[in-house]
């Protein structure tokens, strides 16, 4: 005879399994068990941030000593490993640490094939046909936290990030219609400027910002342009994104061209610190921060 206890455990276990179900449907056929989250590799910076916004720490990145220059935040406790380079991590170190899922950018690094030789894989993208990467980011995140069987921290982390970007828009109310630049430089010579199609121009749209940069822009939403070309940028605030480049910046900014530009005869420009144009909720998160710091409450 059964007890009742038993039939009822059977029954919600039963109706657990039919709610995941289209989870694990879509699931490649290696992930239809949950992943062990603590053995986790992030062959990129974009999933890196995913596993973050989730709670995962993960094993072990490629390339971290460039993450702490690029990105910045979120920061990565000391005993995540690193696996070298994000165009060729060593498959083989890889291999010997026996990861449970390996996260990657979706065309960028190794092969798919190679990274399923080691274990499961999952690709994300950072934008698309749609020209937003935000929203790609987010589907994303659903997407990594049904994998993982995280569907509630997922949930929970897009409606905090909703309504701390809401709680920022008062911050940038009284600025009118000025608009900004996000710039970085790549050489004494060349810019990377940020614009439309870019994670930071929707970030800025939710905010109420104008961005000073109409001009044309990649897949990524930059644009490689010679300095010359910001003596366009007229009644601006232009902030520089620094990556551990002060001899550049010293370097492109003491020439008579840069100090002739409109923004820094009128004191508009700031040099501010790193955030990972490429990323998604957190960098969206950190990129309000470091405009608060700069900008908010300032007309």
């Amino acid at each position: 005879m059964h007890n009742p206890s038993d039939l009822f455990l059977t029954r919600r276990r039963l109706l657990a399994a039919l709610a995941l179900s289209p989870v694990l449907f879509n699931l490649p056929p290696a992930l239809a068990a949950l992943p062990d989250s603590r053995r986790i590799i992030a062959l990129e910076w974009l999933p890196i941030e995913l596993l973050m916004a989730l709670g995962i720490t993960p094993m072990a990145v490629a390339d971290r000593p460039n993450y702490q220059i690029w990105v910045n935040e979120p920061k990565l406790p000391d005993s995540v490993i690193d696996i070298g380079l994000r165009t060729e991590p060593n498959l083989e170190f890889m291999a010997q640490l026996k990861p449970s899922l390996i996260v990657y950018s979706a065309g960028y690094g190794p092969s798919e094939e190679k990274i399923k030789r080691i274990a499961p894989g999952m690709g994300f993208p950072f934008n698309d046909a749609s020209g937003k990467p935000l929203d790609v980011a987010r589907r994303s995140l659903t997407e990594l936290g049904d994998a993982l069987g995280m569907q509630h921290e997922a949930r929970r982390h897009l409606s905090e990030f909703d309504a701390y970007i809401e709680s920022m828009k008062p911050r940038f109310a009284n600025r009118g219609s000025r608009p900004l630049l996000l710039m970085s430089f790549l050489d004494n010579r060349h810019v990377l400027v940020v614009g439309k199609h870019s994670l930071f121009q929707q970030i800025m749209d939710l905010l109420g910002l104008e961005n000073a940069w109409l001009g044309e822009t990649n897949f990524w939403g930059t644009a490689i342009v010679g300095i010359e070309r910001l003596a366009e940028i007229k009644g601006a605030d232009v902030l520089c994104l620094e990556h551990n480049d002060n001899a550049t910046i010293e370097q492109a900014t003491s020439t008579p061209l840069w100090r002739a530009m409109p923004f820094i005869r009128e004191g508009r420009f700031q040099r501010v610190p790193a955030v990972w144009l490429y990323g998604a909720t957190l960098s969206s998160m950190h990129f309000t921060r470091v405009l608060d710091n700069a900008l908010g409450g300032k007309a």
